[in-house]
């Protein structure tokens, strides 16, 4: 079955299939645009597309599927240097330029089917620790990933999909994307995401299915019309990082939705969710989707029990893990355990029912004090319950007599280091208080609002 099943088999066109910003395309109008892209790069290795969230962009993106060229998205963002990287690793020999695209084209070539392994985009990691690493992501693992996310979601061609997301990451063009180009639902991309405009197109465009990042939740929350507004919406969906228990509290007291979680990567795409006929608990993100496989292990790669308790490294097996990093055997030895798991670098904790909870990054989230294994994001939570506090992020940095000590930074007012401190040891176990407290005005964070640790400490 082709990827973009809704936009290739789809008979009648009832209107906008995707509308981003102030531009609407049909379905006959974006297959027709695409056709003359897939003419035109047909052949091609592989095509880079600067990828704004614009109309053009996505028939581009969308026109080199149709013709079976692998798709390197560049975040149009990067600085010269990431740029000429990914240029260069990803093999594009075509850069296409969006402003060249017509919307009024109609193309006369007919393309087959790509091969299920074949390859459909050339993602880029963050780069946190070194050059960003090349992920191939096969129309097969794609198609497979939203398939499930279909059957957890219950998402239908009946809904609307709203969201503002950049479209270079999995989120914002693999799920938001090219999902409702597989699933026949409607896509509305708001171009940035703004409550105020979440809140238009829940009324406007009858936005039944919203996706953000925790920091788009957050926003909404402290915005009351527009989160009012979010009533007439079915599900709201939060990820790319985890969402702070208050923001899921106050996002259900004002919207009246309890959140779904997710939990993926660019290399698995999605692989663990709540569902949307299922409970939702904050601070987890839910349970492996069909076809997937999950486990936990400790630094010697022992298996741990899935008590809650235990943290370890999660590594997991499915259909949408990617086959390797291009051009990079040393990472991809590192990146699969012997057996052909994929070594996530997460760590994570493991309910009996299969529940999970994601600390965070092994690099920065797992900290070893005194003896200890302590996770960031609970602590992070507690934080975020005291009053004053509107962003927090803790992180362990050395130190000669713990190993690593627990170093809180904080945005907020009213608050000195003491009372925050006390506030941890009262609410957990006091070898987990912060050790040092710093207030800036300001967490950094990259494009999908994710706090980039590695510049605090």
């Amino acid at each position: 079955m082709p990827l973009l099943t809704s936009l290739t088999e789809t008979v009648t066109d009832p209107g906008d299939a995707v509308r981003i910003g102030a531009v609407g395309l049909g379905r006959e109008q974006l297959l027709a645009a695409a056709t003359a892209v897939a003419d035109r790069v047909a052949g091609a290795k592989a095509v880079a597309i600067e990828a704004t969230a614009d109309a053009r962009t996505v028939t581009g993106i969308v026109g080199c599927l149709l013709a079976g060229v692998p798709v390197v998205p560049v975040p149009p963002d990067s600085g010269d240097t990431e740029r000429a990287h990914i240029l260069r690793d990803g093999g594009a020999d075509l850069v296409l330029d969006p402003q060249t695209i017509d919307l009024g084209a109609k193309g006369t070539g007919s393309h087959p089917d790509p091969a299920p392994d074949r390859i459909a985009l050339i993602l880029y990691t963050s780069g946190t620790t070194g050059a960003p690493k090349g992920v191939p992501v096969t129309h097969a693992a794609i198609a497979a990933g939203l398939d499930s996310l279909a059957q957890a979601w219950d998402w239908t061609p009946d809904d609307t999909l709203v969201h503002g997301l950049p479209i270079f990451h999995v989120h914002g063009l693999v799920l938001g994307v090219l999902g409702p180009l597989r699933h026949g639902s409607r896509l509305v991309h708001t171009v940035r995401p703004k409550p105020t405009e979440y809140a238009r197109a829940a009324v406007e465009q009858q936005g039944s299915l919203f996706f953000g990042v925790p920091t788009v939740w957050s926003r909404v929350a402290a915005d009351l019309a527009s989160a009012t507004a979010l009533r007439r919406a079915r599900l709201l969906v939060s990820g790319s990082a985890p969402l702070p228990a208050p923001v899921f509290g106050r996002v259900e007291e004002l919207t009246g939705h309890r959140p779904v979680e997710r939990y993926g990567m660019t290399e698995t795409l999605i692989t663990v969710s709540s569902r949307a006929d299922g409970e939702r608990r904050p601070g987890l993100v839910g349970v492996p989707l069909s076809g997937v496989r999950t486990r936990l292990v400790d630094d010697e790669g022992c298996p741990l029990p899935h008590d809650g308790e235990a943290v370890g490294e999660l590594q997991v097996h499915g259909p949408t893990v990617f086959g390797g990093y291009l051009g990079r055997p040393d990472a991809n030895a590192s990146a699969f355990t012997p057996d052909g798991w994929f070594r996530t670098g997460d760590v994570a904790t493991i309910h009996p029912d299969g529940w999970h909870r994601i600390v965070g990054r092994a690099s920065t989230d797992l900290i070893k004090s005194g003896g200890y294994r302590i996770g960031a994001g609970e602590i992070e939570d507690v934080l975020l319950a005291l009053a004053g506090v509107r962003e927090a992020a803790v992180v362990g940095v050395p130190d000669d007599d713990l190993g690593e000590r627990i170093v809180a930074f904080v945005v907020g007012e009213g608050l000195t280091a003491q009372p925050v401190i006390d506030h941890v040891a009262r609410q957990l176990s006091v070898h987990k208080r912060p050790r040092e407290v710093v207030f800036l005005p300001e967490l950094p964070r990259n494009a999908m609002g994710k706090v980039v640790k590695q510049l605090l400490g």
